[in-house]
């Protein structure tokens, strides 16, 4: 992605291509020189902000320095991620920044415009002490242009080289001392982001350069408070391309028209026809691994581990004599805190599984094929093709989709896609479907199944034109460019670290919502509301209970759409919990024990029979219709409650509680008109 004036490049880029004599360097004017060791910005904690180019392994460097103790944040005011950790050098602490990829720092997207004011120091950001710079080997012509304006801004800077075995391997190694000296002094230290070699001699630079680096010849230091931004970034282009090109001259590379390794295998994977095929039987296999793979992981989770925890938990009990496990205590620790510990531990397998995909996909450089391969099928909502991943994800489950969209580089496009997922219609709301299919439509219920998931996309493509138009008006489709990284081989270690971090990170973000909210279900359905139904803890029929009450109050609000009925809200509302459970809830309000009966079974029997009675009487005759309005509810409403706890780790409360009334309002407003439209024609 170019971010500068096109009309003004002509002439820098032709520079870029020639090649003439090396130049011979003057001395190096200084840069930022603040006489010993007085920090220049005057922080108690040096500020340390790594910026670079998209794909150049700068995070994974990031963390490979910090590994668990680096903490991911929102930027004040934004939804854009950043990365942050205190890392101890002898002794001294540092804050660590790291900034999202950027081309320029002429930003055009909010993630682009906080990396330029984290390293620019503007805009109420603290100006850094020390800026490392992280340029790609593999594509040093465009890298050398991004530092010329890092340098440019006068701070203390040191250049960590990416991908430099990479570029050996393509016979475009480049020489970390002559590079240094050709920069005029400025340091450089060869680092591999992926292995976290190298990170110990950067990090010794740093700490040496702290009290002030050179300025290579042929570049001015500006003021960024004091600047027009824009202006100096494009006035200043085609001299920076002819200073890039010089350098370039003095490490002796040469242009090169070769075909490597990763241009062989983009013949095919970029291929119209055969990337795009390519791409979908890989995200097949995806949508398999969350759903086929993680399924026996998940039931042995909410089996036997659930068992061995209550088993436990009855024995510490039982120390305290034999009336201690039958009280409300014992009640709450079973039917509140452990089944919110196993409904996160339930998630666990699925969002392992992804990550580690997700992992493989980004440190293989396959991830930025896909995203060309699918742009053209995502403009039509402002997005690019990095988006059809996690929405495609989402058909298997919601939550690790949502930590998909954190391969999207524009925050916009992340909360926009965040928002859509939640109507992707995931395996957890298939056994709704399939017991109500059943139980109205026997003879058809595998299309009334397949409708529902064409409702899905449908309702996608029609809510992405909508919040763009609405919420997201400075979405815009833009020409979209990116670097392709070589592929390479991922590291087991690096990969098992990554996925680790990833899944404490979704545990430690997920488990107090989660938790806490089942603990009030708990309560509410342990309140005795009439008279006879039992003491606290000790309800007899859940429709004596304040929860029973609750969805008695509640099942008008449902009489337009057909199934004003408490059975029916009963289901809804724990539903919100987890849609595994909405089925084995109208089971339990029916008081039918549908054993190991399947989905098919389910609707065709017992529960089939009590549904189409209650559904019949709820709708005066029209039960099809209340069935359809329904399942149509049951796919666009809130998912589950970890997706509402990921959406507020990914983003923040707001677009969460956004998210949870968007999903309502859409339910209802279908689960209406359908009822209203089929009620004539079912």
């Amino acid at each position: 992605m170019d971010n500068t004036n096109h009309s003004s490049h002509s002439r820098g880029f032709a520079a870029l291509l020639l090649r003439g004599k090396a130049h011979s360097h003057t001395p190096a004017k200084p840069c930022c020189d603040t006489g010993g060791h007085r920090l220049p910005s005057g922080h108690t904690m040096p500020r340390i902000v790594f910026i670079g180019n998209p794909n150049v392994g700068k995070s994974s460097l990031f963390n490979a320095l910090l590994g668990a103790k680096a903490r991911v944040m929102n930027a004040p005011g934004t939804t854009v991620l950043l990365e942050e950790g205190v890392y101890t050098h002898n002794g001294v602490p540092w804050d660590l920044i790291d900034t999202p990829g950027t081309y320029s720092l002429l930003p055009l997207s909010p993630d682009e415009r906080v990396a330029a004011e984290a390293v620019m120091g503007i805009n109420g950001e603290a100006a850094p002490d020390l800026i490392v710079a992280v340029l790609d080997a593999t594509n040093i012509s465009r890298a050398l242009y991004f530092l010329s304006m890092v340098l440019e801004l006068g701070r203390p800077t040191v250049v960590a080289l990416t991908m430099n075995d990479l570029a050996s391997k393509q016979g475009t190694g480049i020489d970390a001392a002559l590079l240094s000296r050709t920069l005029d002094g400025v340091p450089v230290v060869p680092v591999n982001g992926r292995t976290g070699e190298g990170g110990r001699e950067l990090m010794d630079t740093v700490a040496a350069s702290l009290g002030g680096t050179p300025l290579p010849e042929g570049l001015e230091t500006i003021d960024p408070r004091h600047v027009d931004v824009q202006r100096w970034v494009e006035d200043g282009a085609d001299e920076r391309f002819d200073w890039a090109a010089r350098v370039l001259d003095g490490l002796g590379t040469n242009a090169r028209d070769r075909v490597t390794f990763s241009d062989r295998i983009d013949r095919v994977l970029l291929h119209p026809v055969l990337g795009v095929l390519i791409f979908l039987a890989i995200m097949l296999g995806m949508f398999e691994a969350t759903t086929t793979l993680a399924g026996p992981a998940q039931d042995w989770v909410d089996g036997a581990v659930r068992d061995w925890l209550t088993a436990l938990i009855d024995v510490v009990f039982s120390w305290f004599g034999p009336q201690a496990t039958q009280s409300w205590f014992h009640s709450l620790v079973i039917d509140g805190v452990v089944d919110g510990v196993i409904t996160i531990g339930t998630f666990i397998p699925p969002m392992g599984i992804m990550f580690i995909l997700l992992s493989l996909l980004e440190d293989s450089g396959y991830l930025a094929r896909a995203a060309f391969v699918m742009d053209r099928a995502m403009r039509c909502m402002g997005l690019d093709g990095r988006a059809f991943l996690p929405i495609v994800i989402g058909f298997g489950c919601n939550l690790p989709a949502l930590a998909a969209t954190r391969t999207l580089p524009d925050s916009r496009q992340r909360v926009l896609v965040g928002m859509l997922v939640p109507f992707s219609s995931c395996t957890a709301r298939l056994s709704v479907y399939l017991v109500l299919a059943y139980a109205f439509f026997r003879e058809q219920a595998g299309l009334v199944v397949f409708l529902m998931y064409v409702c899905s996309i449908v309702l996608i493509l029609l809510l992405g034109m909508l919040l763009r138009a609405v919420q997201l008006r400075d979405l815009r489709s833009e020409p979209f460019a990116m670097s392709l990284p070589p592929y390479q081989m991922p590291r087991l270690i690096v990969l098992a670290r990554s996925v680790l971090l990833r899944l404490w990170g979704f545990v430690r973000g997920a488990s107090s919502i989660i938790i806490s909210m089942l603990v009030v279900m708990w309560l509410l359905q342990s309140i005795p509301a009439t008279a006879g139904a039992g003491s606290f803890a000790q309800v007899d029929d859940v429709h004596d209970s304040v929860y029973g009450v609750v969805a008695d109050s509640v099942a008008p609000v449902f009489a337009p759409a057909g199934f004003d009925d408490w059975h029916a809200s009963a289901a809804l509302m724990t539903g919100f919990v987890a849609k595994e459970v909405v089925v084995a809830s109208m089971a339990q309000s029916y008081s039918i024990d549908t054993g190991d009966e399947d989905e098919q079974q389910q609707g065709e029997g017992t529960l089939g029979a009590a549904m189409r009675e209650s559904f019949d009487h709820a709708s005066g005759g029209h039960g099809k219709a209340a069935a359809v309005a329904f399942m149509l509810f049951t796919l666009a409403y809130t998912p589950c409650l970890a997706t509402v706890a990921e959406l507020k780790r990914q983003f923040n409360m707001r677009i969460a509680m956004q998210s949870i009334g968007l999903g309502l309002v859409v339910a209802y407003l279908l689960a209406v008109i359908a009822f209203q439209t089929l009620r004539f024609i079912l």
